[in-house]
């Protein structure tokens, strides 16, 4: 049986080719996830210490930053060679041109002590005093800088200062890289840029012979409870754990669309298995025959189904290589920094091989049990003829429970605000179409093709009943293609709605025509009151907002503050200025207050002007109960929360005052300033939805790939189908069926077959994306499902050309054959 089966490889290999393809992929996309992680490992294990060289000891912030005099004390503790301020924060860079360097701008205090410099020199020297600056090689070529000349540098402590230049440092690949600039300036110098209070960390080098546990034990004596003493070896370890940590998030991302397309192999690989299988019904009769028993015919199968999958996840393997070769290719194109090249361990080969193997032969497994169940006595039959098992009634109630239950999970999300019930509602309906497929996808397959028999006529009629002649086979091939296409259509479906209730929602909330944003973080602080000194603007309000006594404070502007207001219930909105305050309702009815009554924020006494109700939802994991609100104009809150700076200022001109005059006037402010951004609200809109898009794409080429598989699973079904079908197409074209007919019928069948399950994918993603989004208009009524209509025809047009590809193969080889020889086949 052993030399049988390898004979019996030896002769289907073309046959099997198709087969094998499924797995070649999906074992592809897990062995090229495995492979560039892997490689990002390693480089995150190699890069952990790159900056810490000569550090001993460290001592880490806790709560609060840590004061520069608490480093001095720990470099007069007893056996500390050099003791130094480490901080990492953002900052910008004003370009040869005057306008900033774009990107985001890693900016670091970098040690004087050369006993703990640990950076890569290229050119010139590192930083020994204030007013000096590194940057990284890339940026100083790229702005065309010199070694001595100023560059001026600035951050969320004011506007921009000019540094000299006295070096350039290589941080490629290392945790300061991120794709952007890097700025490296003394201590004292980034804590004033990056208006931080203090230091992150304190990097301790130990003196000649001072022992690492004693000292430890004196430093954490000397800076007392608060912050953290960490020796080298956790140093690193904690660097090692942080970096792998991510590491495994964006891994464990990457496995799951893997497995997507794994289960959507495994599927096609079944679907194939089973057709097979089918068609060597007297071949298997004939084994009984002579004595084979059942169990033989099981192992041979499987040893076949073994084999074939060992094969396909070796080649898989050698394919993964290369798209981890092209994923690193890519990021390195976006300026996506990755750590590390690739590497190719033995664990990961192994599991590769094992894993395509296991699902080759489990996806195998009821094909061939029910392929051992053939009587000797089918020997005698005709082999063409093969019987078409239909859907037991059992299958089919199952099926239609479970469906109904997944109909009413996605109904009952955004009722309840369950995010759970979506994820179970949309496994539920798909299962319950896998199970009720056998019945509803031959349906879907003849209503989509009477259109095509009123075009094709009679050759579209014989497409219906070759797609619709064994249901089962129908069914398997269209799901494989559903849970792609279903994902995709979730995907674009989603992004749209989000993407329209994002612009619904700042059109709601920003009623002006200008916006000023933090790159990476607040406004600095000078920013607002240098705009409000321009006479061409009317309108300035930085966003700002913080908590005191349980009450959420928010500065507020006159003239924009009931943009977002549904009511005011008492009092008189106008009023609101220096020294009165709008109350919303919940914290009003909780507290007893109403218009005029007296009310303390942070020992200062303020009025209530009006009593107002807020349609704008308490964000997500807010420390106060929603409603607990209390608006105050600008200058309060600042008085208030002096050092609390937002990350967005709203400009309007004044009156008389063009559009370029007022862009003008906030340009001239802006220029000193490198780490904001100006834009109207169009500009605003696209920087907000951007991040939208961009996962979208990257979501949608991880999930193309299961599509490629399932349409490989088409072209698959419908190659052994013409296989199954010689003699009959041999009868056809010898009664007359032209060529062209023939593969007119063979095409319309694979766009039936592909159009049934990229609808059925399209109506389980949109269905899945409008219960996410009702559950999302449930706590912010600015989301609402928007169907993209381009974008889901595009979906289906492309299904169905991929389709139309798909059956040139079968159609070639249906009509390779004289019609005399295939009328013979048996």
């Amino acid at each position: 049986m052993i030399r049988l089966t390898l004979r019996t490889l030896r002769a289907e290999a073309v046959r099997l080719l198709l087969s094998s393809l499924a797995i070649v992929l999906g074992v592809a996309f897990i062995a090229g996830t495995l492979i560039f992680v892997d490689g990002m490992r390693a480089g995150a294990y190699d890069r952990a210490g790159a900056f810490d060289r000569h550090t001993d000891l460290g001592v880490y912030a806790g709560r609060e930053p840590i004061p520069a005099a608490l480093v001095d004390r720990v470099r007069a503790v007893d056996g500390v060679a050099a003791a130094e301020g480490e901080l990492l924060g953002t900052g910008g860079i004003v370009g040869a041109d005057g306008r900033p360097v774009l990107g985001y701008a890693v900016l670091a205090a970098i040690p004087t002590d050369p006993a703990l410099r640990s950076y890569d020199v290229v050119t010139g020297r590192l930083p020994d005093r204030p007013g000096e600056v590194v940057l990284d090689a890339p940026t100083v070529a790229e702005e065309g800088f010199g070694l001595g000349e100023p560059v001026r540098i600035g951050g969320v402590g004011g506007a921009a200062s000019p540094y000299t230049l006295v070096g350039t440092v290589d941080v490629a690949g290392s945790a300061r890289d991120v794709g952007g600039p890097f700025i490296g300036l003394v201590g004292a110098d980034a804590l004033a840029v990056t208006g931080q209070r203090g230091y992150d960390r304190i990097m301790v080098a130990a003196g000649a012979g001072a022992s690492e546990a004693v000292l430890a034990g004196r430093v954490a004596a000397a800076v007392g409870a608060g912050p953290t003493v960490k020796t080298r070896q956790r140093i690193l370890d904690d660097a090692v754990t942080d970096a792998v940590r991510d590491l495994e998030q964006f891994n464990m991302v990457l496995l799951t669309f893997a497995g997507v397309a794994v289960v959507v192999a495994g599927s096609v690989i079944a679907n194939t298995f089973a057709i097979v299988l089918a068609q060597r019904t007297r071949r298997t009769a004939l084994l009984r025959l002579v004595g084979a028993t059942r169990r033989q015919v099981f192992r041979a199968a499987l040893l076949e189904a073994a084999v074939v999958g060992l094969a396909a996840s070796a080649v898989g393997v050698l394919v993964g290589v290369a798209l981890a070769g092209g994923l690193n290719q890519l990021m390195s194109r976006l300026d996506v920094p990755v750590p590390g090249g690739l590497s190719v361990t033995g664990p990961t080969v192994s599991v590769c091989l094992v894993l395509g193997t296991a699902i080759t032969v489990g996806a195998a497994l009821l094909p061939a049990w029910r392929g051992s169940r053939v009587a000797p006595v089918a020997a005698l039959t005709d082999a063409a003829v093969q019987p078409t098992r239909q859907a037991g009634w059992l299958r089919l109630s199952v099926g239609a429970v479970v469906f109904a239950a997944g109909v009413t999970a996605l109904v009952g999300a955004g009722v309840v605000v369950q995010v759970l019930l979506v994820a179970a509602g949309g496994v539920l309906t798909f299962f319950g179409i896998v199970l009720f497929g056998p019945v509803l996808v031959p349906a879907l397959v003849r209503v989509f093709g009477w259109p095509a028999r009123r075009v094709f006529g009679a050759t579209a009629g014989l497409a219906v009943a070759n797609a619709v002649r064994n249901p089962r086979r129908v069914a398997a091939t269209a799901t494989a293609l559903m849970i792609g296409i279903g994902l995709v259509s979730a995907f674009v479906v989603g992004a749209r709605s989000t993407k329209d209730g994002i612009e619904r929602s700042v059109d709601a909330e920003i009623g002006v025509d200008w916006l000023v944003t933090g790159i990476g973080g607040d406004l600095p602080a000078p920013l607002a009151a240098e705009l409000r000194a321009r006479p061409e603007l009317a309108v300035v309000h930085e966003q700002r907002s913080a908590v005191t006594a349980g009450v959420e404070v928010r500065a507020a502007h006159p003239a924009l503050v009931g943009r977002t207001l549904t009511g005011v219930l008492a009092g008189d909105l106008d009023r609101l200025g220096p020294g009165m305050v709008l109350v919303h309702r919940e914290l009003a009815e909780a507290r007893g207050w109403t218009a005029g009554t007296e009310v303390r924020l942070r020992g200062r006494a303020f009025r209530v002007a009006a009593v107002v109700t807020d349609d704008e939802p308490a964000p997500a994991g807010s420390p106060v109960p929603a409603g607990h609100v209390v608006d105050v104009v600008d200058a309060d809150f600042a008085a208030l929360f002096p050092d609390v700076r937002g990350h967005l200022a709203e400009i309007d001109p004044a009156e008389g005052v063009t559009a370029e005059r007022a862009r003008d006037a906030i340009e001239a402010v802006v220029a000193h300033y490198p780490t904001v951004n100006l834009m109207d609200q169009g500009a605003y809109k696209k920087m907000l939805t951007g991040t939208v898009d961009m996962l979208l794409a990257f979501v949608t080429a991880l999930l193309c790939l299961a599509v490629v598989i399932a349409l490989v699973g088409v072209a698959n079904t419908l190659s052994l189908s013409v296989v199954e079908r010689t003699r009959e197409n041999a009868v056809l074209r010898a009664v007359g069926l032209t060529r062209g007919r023939m593969r007119a019928m063979l095409a319309v069948e694979a766009v039936l077959m592909a159009l049934v399950g990229a609808v059925l994918g399209v109506g389980l993603g949109t269905a899945v994306s409008a219960a996410a989004m009702a559950l999302l208009g449930r706590i912010s009524g600015e989301f609402a499902v928007v169907l993209p209509m381009g974008q889901l025809g595009l979906i289906l047009g492309v299904a169905v050309l991929a389709a139309l590809a798909a059956s040139v193969l079968p159609a070639r080889r249906a009509l390779a054959r004289p019609v005399v020889a295939a009328l013979g086949d048996q």
